[in-house]
């Protein structure tokens, strides 16, 4: 990769993160390639479609197909397209472009490519065969989105839950004042039977119910891919084989709003995280990224909505360093959990020197790193610091794929002091490096008790309930 030395010569990062040195910000590779590719008759357009129709368009330059160029061009395609599959979701790509670069592509995201895991979740979430099909300029279908109206109801009794991998979060609320709170353990990961996440969450709804008169509403936040509150893809649910998966997973929280008999909506938490964002700054055009035990992400437009993209960033890549650290689940290099998770504390505690016991979970070792630093340990800060030099860094990444004004953080990583580290560095990134973004973005982060369970509280907030 002769050309990302020199690449990496020419955009030297005025921040760069104490033990992560490689870190290459994947959002100066593209602003680059796009201005060298500049006004190049090489061009290629996309549409991505996914469930209901629906289709997400995209069109770029691309440099003349030298043999020196040819290297660049399929790395910009390959990024390129891989993170607005996981931004905007997909079960069928429409291209137009060059032979070659199709035929890249094409075999790229195939069942035995590089990017088969791409290929088989996006086949999973949408129950379609995932396809690349060559078209003509003519023939590319038009962009036709949905906006979600879901949240900020506050009228009734209602439930709300957040289930991430360590704990899950619980909130009961009456005509929007919050009467009960609590997070409870659990380690749904490692369970193979889906009794037991249906049990827990049910024992949990119930502890909370007994804090309202009555439950007239229950809204819930999880990590994964949810659509028409089915579960399609989950993290929580590794363990579970996929027929039984298919059998007991699948409609889980269907046969949940089945046993309550009330209004029920579940979404992905970064959706969540957004909507939280949204409740409190009373302004729409947020983003949200939740730091938990992987990254999750959310959108809500400018006029308000839940556009229903994926917004799976933890899959989305942001670095280009070619020895960043690998996803174990998808096997790629530099995507956001890496990043933005309890996964990416470990990694830094681990390259600035901490040692941990081979059976302390990544729970426990956040919760050292954090004790150290709210004691001003200077190692255990830097590491703190450091993802906030990604973050700063990728909002700049994410301003060239999203429309939004609050980037919103929030999550168990940010707990603590990490959080305002975390926050003021990712500032610090945007002031130097990109002060064209400065007045337009602004970083929020909520006090220490919304960091942590007001995605439970926004989450009840998300079902209407019919008069």
């Amino acid at each position: 990769m002769d050309w990302l030395k020199t690449l990496r010569a020419k955009s030297k990062l005025s921040i760069s993160p104490a033990f992560d040195p490689g870190f290459f910000p994947l959002s100066l590779f593209f602003s680059w390639y796009q201005a060298a590719a500049g006004s190049s008759q090489e061009e290629m357009r996309l549409a991505l479609e996914r469930e209901n129709g629906l289709i997400s368009r995209w069109q770029t330059n691309l440099l003349p197909l030298s043999e020196k160029n040819l290297p660049l061009t399929r790395r910009f395609v390959d990024r390129l397209i891989k993170f607005l599959l996981w931004q905007k979701g997909a079960f069928k790509i429409y291209f137009y472009g060059p032979e070659i670069i199709y035929q890249e592509i094409k075999n790229l995201y195939s069942p035995q490519g590089e990017r088969a895991f791409d290929v088989d979740l996006m086949s999973t979430v949408y129950n379609q065969p995932f396809t690349v099909v060559k078209v003509k300029k003519t023939e590319l279908p038009e962009e036709r989105q949905s906006a979600i109206s879901l949240g900020g109801h506050l009228d009734g009794c209602r439930l709300g839950f957040d289930l991430g991998a360590s704990d899950f979060k619980l909130a009961a609320l009456n005509n929007g004042h919050v009467v009960f709170s609590e997070e409870i353990p659990w380690q749904p990961q490692a369970e193979a039977d889906p009794a037991y996440h249906f049990e827990h969450l049910q024992a949990g709804l119930k502890k909370a119910a007994a804090s309202l008169p009555r439950v007239d509403a229950i809204g819930g936040s999880a990590a994964g891919i949810y659509i028409n509150n089915q579960v399609r893809i989950a993290s929580l649910f590794r363990a579970v084989p996929r027929d039984i998966f298919d059998q007991k997973v699948k409609n889980l929280f269907l046969d949940l709003q089945h046993q309550w008999e009330v209004p029920l909506e579940v979404i992905n938490d970064g959706e969540v995280t957004a909507l939280t964002g949204y409740l409190s700054l009373k302004e729409p055009a947020v983003l949200g990224v939740a730091m938990g035990s992987s990254q999750a992400g959310g959108y809500l437009d400018p006029s308000g909505h839940l556009p229903g993209w994926l917004d799976e960033l933890a899959f989305a890549p942001l670095d280009l360093n070619p020895e960043a650290a690998r996803d174990e689940w998808s096997g790629d290099l530099g995507v956001g959990a890496m990043y933005f998770s309890q996964q990416a504390v470990n990694k830094l505690a681990l390259q600035a020197g901490f040692s941990f016991s081979d059976g302390m979970k990544l729970p426990d070792r956040l919760m050292q790193v954090q004790f150290l630093a709210d004691k001003n340990n200077k190692t255990a800060t830097r590491i703190f610091q450091d993802i906030g030099v990604y973050l700063g860094y990728t909002a700049h990444l994410y301003s060239l794929f999203y429309d939004y004004r609050h980037l919103l953080i929030l999550g168990r990583v940010t707990s603590g002091s990490g959080g305002e580290l975390i926050k003021q560095q990712a500032e610090s990134v945007l002031k130097t490096d990109f002060p064209e973004l400065k007045g337009k973005i602004t970083f929020h982060l909520f006090d220490e008790k919304s960091r942590r369970l007001g995605q439970a509280v926004a989450a009840a907030t998300l079902p209407e309930i019919k008069k």
